[in-house]
């Protein structure tokens, strides 16, 4: 598959500290990829390395054939690339529906077009608050508001940090059912994991990423298959 996005000799920093280094992966369109790894590992920065939001100090970043190396966020977001921080960053204050009307953006070619009504089907806990403020939201409930917001922007590839952290069981089942009607509308995800379990459920293809390194990549499948890689790089 040609990828839509893609890393090559990655390289990031955080004023001296050497974060990431030489890191490559690639997703295609309709493809579920996992970053794995533990706390500290680098997970967040690749995201956040691909969204602009920290400098790249070496090596490309290519979404739809175009480098987008040194773009602003924003930029790289008008392109079509949609990011949900870890931290949700919804706004408290504004209702379900006035969160979700803050990302509408127009259409775009090579990307499914999201309306409110797919976006309840996908998420009927939300449909069934349409006016309730999101701080009176529970964590999964937030968690699924952020997506749809980011669905809103109508992005063709769609990066999730740590989105099953801190939620109940019944919610990541939610959320895992959310990333397949994700990946059956042709939207790449690239979403950075810790649950193990999650990840073998939603993902096509793991890398597993330690102390900046990309250690491992390949299917899903070897990676059930390899215990070795499993125990050194993501056991507790």
């Amino acid at each position: 598959m040609v990828p839509l996005l893609e890393l090559v000799g990655v390289h990031t920093y955080y004023r001296r500290a050497h974060i990431l280094a030489d890191v490559a992966l690639e997703v295609a369109r309709g493809e579920v990829v996992v970053l794995l790894g533990r706390n500290g590992a680098g997970k967040s920065t690749t995201l956040k390395s691909v969204m602009g939001l920290v400098p790249v100090a070496q090596g490309e970043i290519r979404f739809a054939g175009e480098r987008i190396g040194g773009l602003a966020p924003y930029q790289i977001a008008k392109r079509g690339l949609g990011y949900v921080p870890e931290d949700r960053r919804i706004f408290t204050d504004l209702t379900v529906m006035e969160n979700l009307e803050v990302g509408r953006q127009p259409p775009r070619p090579g990307a499914p077009t999201w309306t409110l009504e797919k976006l309840f089907a996908i998420f009927p806990n939300l449909a069934e608050m349409r006016s309730r403020p999101g701080g009176r939201m529970s964590g999964g409930e937030q968690q699924m508001l952020t997506i749809a917001r980011t669905l809103m922007g109508n992005p063709a590839c769609i990066l999730l940090d740590e989105p099953s952290e801190g939620l109940a069981p019944v919610i990541v089942d939610q959320m895992a059912k959310a990333i397949d009607e994700l990946k059956g509308e042709g939207v790449a995800v690239l979403l950075s994991e810790q649950n193990l379990h999650f990840a073998t459920a939603v993902g096509d293809r793991a890398y597993i990423i330690e102390k900046g390194r990309i250690r491992f990549s390949g299917t899903i499948a070897a990676l059930q298959a390899n215990e070795d890689v499993r125990m050194q790089y993501l056991a507790v």
